[in-house]
């Protein structure tokens, strides 16, 4: 039962060294966790939704007499019975069909709402990338040589930058990296993927995404399946991750999965490595990858940056950059490319001291997080305080916490949609045997929940395995103010004895018992003296092994040290821009009617400090006074940094927005005169007027967030155009321009003026003010200039 299963409370964790967090982590909570995987039940790990399950049942039961009364209806067909008793046999078969058939709707109905379902998500992801491909927000790579799976080219609206907030150290570092710093970060042995091939044609597959859309497409779309199957799949989805090579070709071959293209049989599946591999220099001599991630170069740069920063902890650094995975089958559009961008910053902490100056800044944040307790059983995300987590322990220390924190704030100012956001912690069979905590940020979208970000403790494997590999110590000091008598503990592996016992092994055997905490190290060394042999369970191999008195030994040693010398650990908050860019587009696309109810009109409600395009400008008619002045602005809005479009098509204004509201533009500009202008709010479609001098500073503050729009709203005259947007305007009704004043008015015929553009007496005292007024009649589209009371 989870619930027996004792979690080390944070305090505790806090206090230990690398090696105890690791070991920890390799033993007891990755044991218990893959214990609990292995022995629980599928309905017990993942319950069924209960009215799918009803459903299900009842529609099994509705299939099995639809069966039977179908072979009643041949049996007396066949016995030559009566015309009234087989017509009465076809009216029922008839009613129990029609009751089949209700009972599929409700259970589409129920997977579709439950979040299971995808034939929406199909149409509203189609109308979503067909309006970025046409609007150039991005466009398959070498499209005219027919393009290349898995590469994509971000046109002009799509190139958007990544802002770092914090006070961090960037550095930029090359694509290309040699192939001994990624045999030290495992990634040339172990950056792998299961693959198959179709055995006729040579056709490459991943296995496990095989595997996933027949899971997945048996319970979106066969709602005959069981109850029992159906939680069979569920299980399979959840735990595919964990498969061996063995353990998945069995399941392949189990459904009987065939290559989708051809219905060939597949291959037995086996890892390929997904880095792109290349050589350096012109002899060819000097083995190389394009980098898969951008961590990598921060992590050889440690001492250079340590140094850098005064020698001072913590401190990050960051990176962003494009990375590079030769994905074995790229699908779902941006979300699985071969090259993207990612945005990675890299914390560096004193492992002993995890606590974070600014957490209390994001302390009371609630938002959605999924702890592994909860996913184990089967509940869904909920609310939680970031404070609480990391209080109960559920978030391993202050640092991972500040860094959820200030990823959920960063991602929802983006716009992206805070009750579809949520904060998923890695299970123990996902997470790397080094981490302490993983925690990834989930964005839904129409393909479900995606990982958009990792923000992982990494403790201090990078760094071992950088200084180990190259021969220089990548570790920081704490200097005492006194010289501290302090009691070592010393762990000596006989790499001889250890060599023969394991051979290849041995290596494994020694990191893990370098890694022991003192508790474990302690009772070893007592199990050792007392009975000779003790049985120590190695992470990297996933098994238990036995050591022996000779093969090791444990004491303690009491030094005078003026300072500590010690490891960083590393917390690592990994955005990958493309997917988060993706999920934005979705979560700020909308539809809203034309004028005349016969179209939707596609809307990107981009917030203006994320829009690529902040506003456009265009004259209300083809004029050149009024284009002139569209220079002006133009020229200004260059000035302070703001991106802009000119449209001076001369098509009818209300188009003119229409596009610009398509491409996500907040705020438009329309030049109706030579001293002021009109700034229309893109989803409001509320318009003020200002003067020309006043626009371009205007827009770069609510762009900046300097201001909002309802500042600007209370601020400035509101202006009500008819031509503008479209609007109708009631017959017997006019719009009246005051230049003067700086604004519109609404004239009605028993005001004063009639729609002859006849004065019927004075309502207004009008003194010595010259006033110019144009009428828009909905009615009939004349207009009546130079009226004067």
């Amino acid at each position: 039962s989870p619930k027996k299963i004792e979690w080390i409370p944070n305090k505790q964790t806090s206090l230990l060294s690398p090696k105890v967090i690791s070991s920890f982590i390799n033993t007891s909570y990755t044991l218990s966790l893959s214990l609990l995987l292995s022995h629980a039940s599928p309905l017990s790990r993942f319950p069924m939704d209960a009215a799918e399950q009803s459903l299900r049942q009842s529609l099994s039961e509705k299939s099995s007499s639809v069966e039977s009364q179908g072979n009643a209806v041949r049996a007396l067909k066949a016995s030559r019975a009566g015309k009234p008793e087989i017509d009465a046999a076809i009216d029922l078969l008839n009613k129990l069909k029609l009751e089949k058939s209700a009972v599929e709707k409700q259970l589409q109905s129920t997977i579709t709402s439950s979040g299971n379902g995808s034939l929406n998500r199909e149409a509203f992801r189609q109308a979503v990338v067909n309006t970025l491909e046409r609007r150039l927000f991005y466009i398959p790579s070498f499209k005219i040589y027919r393009g290349v799976a898995g590469l994509f080219d971000y046109g002009p609206p799509g190139c958007a930058h990544f802002i770092l907030e914090e006070n961090m150290l960037e550095v930029d570092c090359p694509c290309v990296t040699p192939e001994v710093v990624l045999k030290a970060s495992g990634h040339v042995d172990k950056f792998t993927d299961l693959m198959v091939k179709d055995e006729k044609t040579g056709t490459c597959y991943r296995a496990d995404h095989l595997l996933k859309d027949y899971c997945t497409d048996k319970l979106e779309k066969d709602l005959t399946i069981s109850a029992e199957k159906a939680a069979e799949f569920k299980d399979v989805l959840a735990v595919m991750e964990d498969y061996s090579p063995e353990e998945l070709g069995a399941k392949l071959k189990e459904y009987g999965i065939t290559a989708p293209d051809t219905k060939n049989p597949l291959s037995d599946p086996y890892p390929f490595n997904l880095m792109f591999q290349t050589s350096i220099g012109p002899s060819g001599l000097i083995p190389g990858y394009m980098r898969p991630e951008t961590a990598q170069g921060i992590f050889v740069n440690f001492k250079d940056l340590y140094y850098y920063n005064g020698r001072k902890l913590p401190f990050a650094a960051a990176q962003i950059g494009q990375a590079f995975r030769n994905e074995i089958s790229p699908r779902q559009g941006l979300l699985r490319v071969r090259e993207f961008t990612l945005a990675e910053i890299e914390h560096f902490v004193d492992p002993e001291n995890k606590s974070h100056p600014k957490f209390p800044d994001v302390s009371k944040l609630e938002f959605l997080m999924f702890p592994r307790e909860e996913q184990m059983s089967g509940q869904s995300a909920k609310k939680l305080c970031i404070g609480e987590a990391v209080a109960k322990g559920t978030v391993n220390n202050e640092t991972l916490g500040y860094f959820i924190g200030r990823v959920y704030l960063f991602l929802t100012r983006l716009g992206i949609d805070k009750e579809r956001l949520r904060f998923r912690q890695h299970l123990a069979n996902e997470m790397a045997h080094y981490a302490a905590d993983c925690w990834d940020a989930e964005i839904e979208s129409s393909y479900g929940w995606i990982e958009c970000v990792g923000i992982a403790d990494r403790s201090a494997y990078d760094l071992r395995a950088h200084s180990e590999k190259s021969g220089v110590a990548l570790v920081a000091e704490e200097k005492y103010a006194e010289p501290k008598e302090v009691e070592k503990l010393v762990i000596n592996p006989v790499k001889k004895e250890l060599g023969l016992a394991f051979k290849g092994n041995q290596k494994n055997v020694v990191e893990s018992l370098e890694a022991m905490n003192e508790k474990e190290a302690m009772e070893m060394k007592a199990s050792l003296e007392s009975k000779g042999e003790v049985e120590f369970y190695v992470c990297t191999l996933g098994k238990n092994v036995i050591i022996k008195k000779n093969m090791v030994s444990i004491s303690k040693e009491k030094k005078k040290e003026h300072q500590r010398v010690f490891t960083p650990s590393v917390i690592e908050p990994s955005f990958g821009i493309g997917r988060i860019i993706y999920c934005l587009y979705e979560h700020c696309f909308s539809t809203r009617p034309s004028k005349a109810g016969d179209e939707q009109l596609n809307v990107f409600r981009f917030p203006p400090l994320v829009a690529p395009i902040k506003c456009t400008v265009f004259p209300l008619v083809q004029n050149q006074q009024f284009e002139e002045a569209t220079k002006v602005i133009s020229k200004e809005l260059t000035s302070v940094g703001i991106s802009h479009k000119i449209d001076i098509t001369g098509t009818s204004i209300g188009k003119r927005y229409a596009r610009t509201d398509e491409l996500g533009v907040p705020f438009a500009i329309t030049v109706d005169s030579d001293t002021s202008v009109t700034i229309r709010e893109r989803d409001s479609k509320d318009q003020v007027r200002v003067s020309l001098e006043e626009a371009a500073s205007l827009v770069s503050s609510v762009a900046e967030g300097k201001m909002t729009w309802q500042d600007v709203w209370a601020r400035f005259p509101h202006h009500s155009s008819a031509a503008a947007d479209e609007e109708h305007i009631v017959e017997g009704e006019v719009e009246f321009k005051v230049c003067t004043l700086g604004k519109n008015m609404i004239i009605k015929e028993e005001r004063g003026v009639n729609l002859n553009g006849e004065v019927s007496g004075p309502s207004f005292k009008i003194g010595r003010i010259i006033l110019y007024c144009r009428y828009v009649l909905a009615k009939s589209g004349d207009e009546l200039f130079n009226v004067f009371p």
